[in-house]
């Protein structure tokens, strides 16, 4: 992985952390964060109500990874956008990615949404019991996805694939066992298969069965 995907990597896993919340609490009114799905520079923030999981709805807001002074846009300013954007009619866009709607956005048109008190709660909260650690997780969280009521899609950087690995995991069942398995399998080359409709990996692991 050479240093510019690295970095790309690197920014995309923590988007992903400092949004992870907001499965659970909403981004505006009754729409929550969906999915991260990364791309290679951007993040398509996936939005819908709480337990939607169809494409047909939920709204993709792609944000580019990089400001027009090509700099890293921070995490706050990708939620900032995404909720002025949620918070306002909805997206007139003929783009449409693995099924679902998809809007491009330009940031230098959209003014970020102030922090809510939510987020200061979540911000003294996160600080407190998941504090920063200078080395992250591996294998890096880069995204995810809802796909179904049980089901979940993770994309996690493996160097080895030379990309994203997708690996497919139920929310029930020995989730604890697996958790702590899941490093090393994604590494099983073994377990290896490709999803040609998957634009978000190279490879993918089916461990809904583990």
């Amino acid at each position: 992985m050479n240093g510019r995907c690295r970095e790309t990597v690197e920014q995309q896993a923590y988007i992903t952390r400092f949004l992870l919340d907001y499965t659970a609490v909403p981004l505006v009114g009754r729409t929550f964060l969906r999915g991260v799905l990364p791309t290679r520079d951007a993040v398509r923030i996936v939005t819908g109500a709480a337990d939607a999981v169809t494409p047909d709805a939920l709204i993709a807001y792609e944000v580019p990874l990089t400001d027009d002074d090509n700099e890293p846009v921070t995490a706050p300013l990708v939620l900032g956008w995404t909720r002025t954007l949620v918070a306002g009619a909805p997206p007139h866009t003929d783009t449409a990615v693995t099924g679902m709607d998809m809007v491009r956005v330009d940031t230098a048109a959209v003014e970020p949404a102030p922090p809510a008190r939510t987020d200061q709660v979540l911000r003294v909260l996160r600080t407190l019991a998941w504090p920063f650690v200078e080395t992250p997780p591996s294998p890096a969280l880069c995204g995810f996805r809802f796909t179904g009521q049980d089901g979940m899609r993770l994309y996690v950087a493996v160097e080895k694939a030379d990309g994203l690995v997708a690996a497919d995991v139920r929310l029930t069942g020995a989730l604890t066992a697996l958790l702590a398995a899941l490093p090393a399998l994604v590494h099983e080359e073994e377990r290896w298969t490709i999803d040609e409709s998957d634009p978000y990996c190279v490879r993918a692991v089916d461990l809904t069965t583990w």
